[in-house]
């Protein structure tokens, strides 16, 4: 790899013109790796209600760099030491942090590869990086498994104020038009402080950590988990596991290489022992993939594979309900049972077409004391929660869970 790249910059919407300071991150950039995250879209299929929602994983990854730059550009200038390496290696896992997502980000979370989150799959990719590089990345990797001794460094990468959270909120809201999700990033990250080796937060600091807590809280009701989005997801979940059960059974599905390759059943198991010729399929894997088959799949001779990706094409989603209860089983059993009916299909195959689930929004976790957002308040350190004012701050710190229920809307009346 070439270490004589000139500083780079990108003009980047959210911050302007940002900063690539080590000739390490440009070459990381240009590896086809994570020039693959220019093809996967940020926030799936939530374009099907914000038009404007079509940002790229590639560029949240480039705008979490460049918010790191500027905390460890603070961070210094409150006399913290912190290294070039260290700096660069921060900056690097930061960077790298998403690499390992799939097709339409989280909507197929751990379904490409069963029960393998992203994280797993971007830990995997970074080690795969490292031996490219020459071990140049043992640093970065360290941070990103939260490993290496300076904590506050792996609490910028990950914890419940890191800069992944502060981009994707600040970029989200700006692509989707939910001007809730606004947040004043530049002063979160000026307020910043590590004491005893633990990421802090200035007491003046207090009102900017309220506003995007609450900002968190209401971009995943209105956006991360819209209604609409959450039955765009199960349509889109119900074609891909369909046009898996027709492959598995030897019938003719189309697919490109890379989308064919992991119409197979894997497991982590499979992951751990044949880490490089997974990762090198996967890595040819993105949204397109996918977009092409569904494209192709609206014409398949199975009714229920045909019918299903009509409909996702076509943006003919499912009828959703929410409520605070269960579903009850006899509800979900007569819908699958007037879609078998209405479709000419068995019961079985309407379990496509039939989908219930939970919704989960946790805004703020006051019990992991690992990760919490402390404030520091007349020389002692307390929880946000304790050193904000807000009568509901503490109730954002409770699980709040929701259950849905999604089915054809051509039930409705029936």
């Amino acid at each position: 790899m070439s270490s004589n790249n000139k500083r780079k910059i990108v003009n980047d919407p959210i911050y302007g013109f940002i900063n690539i300071p080590y000739p390490i991150l440009y070459d990381l950039i240009e590896h086809s790796y994570f020039q693959r995250l220019r093809r996967i879209k940020q926030l799936g299929l939530t374009n099907l209600v914000y038009p404007g929602a079509n940002h790229t994983r590639f560029q949240h990854a480039l705008g979490a760099m460049h918010l790191m730059e500027e905390a460890i550009a603070n961070l210094r200038s409150k006399r913290l030491n912190i290294t070039d390496k260290e700096a660069e290696a921060a900056m690097i896992a930061i960077l790298l942090h998403d690499i390992g997502h799939g097709p339409y980000s989280h909507a197929l979370e751990q379904i490409i590869i069963e029960n393998v989150s992203h994280e797993t799959l971007s830990l995997h990719f970074m080690q795969e990086l490292n031996s490219e590089f020459n071990g140049r990345l043992d640093t970065a990797i360290e941070i990103f498994r939260k490993q290496y001794p300076k904590k506050f460094l792996c609490q910028l990468v990950s914890s419940q104020l890191d800069m992944d959270r502060l981009d994707y909120l600040r970029r989200d809201s700006f692509f989707t038009g939910v001007t809730e999700g606004v947040i004043g990033s530049d002063r979160i990250i000026k307020m910043l402080h590590v004491v005893d080796d633990e990421l802090v937060v200035e007491a003046k600091g207090v009102y900017s950590i309220e506003k995007f807590l609450l900002a968190r809280r209401l971009m995943y009701w209105q956006v991360y988990l819209h209604k609409t989005v959450i039955a765009a997801d199960q349509l889109l979940l119900n074609v891909l596991n369909r046009a898996r059960r027709l492959f598995s059974n030897g019938e003719d599905v189309f697919a490109t290489p890379a989308l064919k390759f992991f119409l197979r059943d894997f497991t982590s198991t499979q992951l751990n022992l044949e880490t490089h010729d997974i990762l090198a399929h996967y890595a040819a894997l993105d949204d397109d993939d996918i977009s092409i088959a569904l494209k192709m799949w609206t014409t398949h001779n199975d009714p229920v594979l045909s019918r299903l990706a009509t409909n996702l094409v076509n943006r003919r989603l499912f009828r959703i309900e929410i409520q605070n209860e269960h579903f009850c089983n006899e509800r979900i059993h007569n819908l699958r049972q007037k879609t078998a009916n209405l479709y000419g299909i068995s019961y079985d195959d309407a379990a496509y077409f039939v989908s219930s689930g939970i919704l989960s929004n946790h805004a703020y976790n006051s019990a992991d004391d690992s990760e919490s957002i402390v404030v520091i308040q007349k020389d002692r350190l307390v929880d946000i929660t304790e050193a904000s004012d807000l009568e509901n701050l503490f109730g954002m710190s409770k699980i709040v869970e929701k259950y849905f229920l999604c089915y054809p809307k051509e039930l409705i009346g029936i």
